[in-house]
C-alpha cells in the first residue's frame, strides 16, 4: 500500500522540519495520538525512537515504536515502525517554495491480515487521516 500527498506551509523548511520531528509536538498534529513517550534521550536525530499510542479507526487503541531512519535537516526525514501492528512507514521531503515550504509525503508498507482484502478502503482511510494530520500541522506551524 502506498499513499502520497503534497502540501504547502507558509513557513521556512527549517521551521516545518523542526516542528514535524519534535516528539513533544506529535500529538498536536497527529491528533489520533493519545500518548508519545521518547525512548531516546537528546534532540531528534537519526536513530531517535519513541513509543506511540494511537486511537485507530473504530476507536481501538494500539501501540507502536517508531524510529527516525533518515534525518537530513531541513530536507528529508523518514520514520519506520519498528514494533507494532501496522508497519506503515512515512517519509517527508521539504523544499523551499516562495516564502514557504512544499512538503511531499509518502507512506507505504504492507497491510496486515484481513486488511489486505480491504486495501482500497484502508488506503482511503489512511489517506484521509494523513490529509487531516497535515492540515493540522500546517495550521499549527503557521500560527507559530
Amino acid at each position: 500500500m502506498r499513499v502520497e500527498q503534497t502540501f504547502t506551509v507558509a513557513r521556512a523548511p527549517e521551521v516545518v522540519f523542526d516542528y514535524l520531528t519534535d516528539p513533544s509536538k506529535l500529538a498536536e498534529w497527529q491528533t489520533a495520538k493519545t500518548a508519545v513517550e521518547p525512548l531516546t534521550e537528546g534532540p531528534p536525530r537519526k536513530g531517535t525512537r519513541q513509543r506511540e499510542r494511537t486511537k485507530g479507526p473504530g476507536g481501538r487503541e494500539f501501540e507502536q515504536v517508531t524510529e527516525f531512519v533518515e534525518f537530513d535537516r531541513p530536507r528529508h526525514v523518514a520514520v519506520s515502525v519498528v514494533e507494532g501492528p501496522y508497519p506503515i512507514d512515512g517519509a517527508w521531503t521539504f523544499a523551499p517554495e516562495g516564502d514557504g515550504t512544499r512538503v511531499h509525503f509518502v507512506a507505504e508498507g504492507p497491510l496486515p491480515g484481513f486488511t489486505r482484502l480491504l486495501e482500497p478502503l484502508a488506503k482511503r482511510v489512511i489517506k484521509r487521516r494523513f490529509a487531516g494530520y497535515h492540515e493540522q500541522l500546517r495550521r499549527n506551524v503557521e500560527a507559530g
